[in-house]
């Protein structure tokens, strides 16, 4: 079963959702901010090939609050995947994971290829 990973108050996350739920997709839902991706999670997406930079949600508060943008380029890919696992505010969402499948961000037409 699909894994659809979100922060119920994000108008993209609802977008998501409403885009699933329109297609039938049968889903387990996930509060990113209850149960955030852990690190290890985390680490497999990104040895999967999702760049750690595609992991961030660039727009958060808490990622400009932490001024990431100036401080990611120094950090080890152990240190952001730690920041990441830290805490869900810092994740971009909406992500789905199906089997191997993971999609970072909402964007229609890969979301159509889940079933």
């Amino acid at each position: 079963m699909l894994q659809f990973i979100c922060y119920p108050k994000c108008s993209t996350c609802k977008k998501a959702q409403a885009f699933l739920d329109g297609r039938g997709v049968k889903y387990e839902l996930r509060d990113i901010k209850e149960k955030n991706p852990s690190y290890d999670e985390l680490k497999a997406w990104h040895e999967a090939g999702i760049p750690l930079k595609k992991l961030f949600n660039t727009s958060g508060l808490l990622y400009r609050s932490l001024k990431l943008k100036e401080k990611l380029p120094n950090m080890s890919d152990e240190e952001q995947l730690r920041l990441l696992a830290g805490d869900g505010m810092l994740v971009k969402r909406p992500i789905a994971v199906f089997g191997k499948t993971v999609l970072v961000g909402f964007d229609a037409d890969k979301w159509a290829e889940l079933k």
